[in-house]
């Protein structure tokens, strides 16, 4: 019993660091390829994104869309903004998306 108590929480622990470093990188890749016209924020408070009237992740409006529909915008990009496929992986679209759901109001 208590070797299967210790291998359960093995694996809880192992899952954890994967999540908490997976979601890290979110965070890394978000500095990296959206903040310069989204915001640190989010907000699209940027020149850029005042010029382009980038909507703020935390809206409504955003927060609303399924997680197919905002993978299939940075995958494949929107208006003026660019497509991010062949650029990022799967999992780190995957990473950004989970991102912007941290950014709601």
């Amino acid at each position: 019993m208590k070797m299967i108590l210790r291998a359960t929480l093995a694996v809880v622990m192992v899952a954890l660091v994967f999540s908490t470093y997976s979601f890290a990188d979110a965070g890394a890749d978000y500095k990296a390829k959206c903040a310069m016209c989204h915001g640190a924020s989010g907000a699209g408070d940027t020149v850029m994104g005042k010029n382009m009237k980038i909507r703020d992740f935390s809206s409504a409006d955003v927060q609303k869309q399924s997680d197919a529909e905002l993978t299939d915008i940075i995958t494949k990009g929107k208006g003026k903004m660019p497509s991010y496929d062949g650029k990022l992986t799967k999992d780190q679209i995957d990473g950004l998306v989970k991102w912007i759901r941290t950014l709601k109001k």
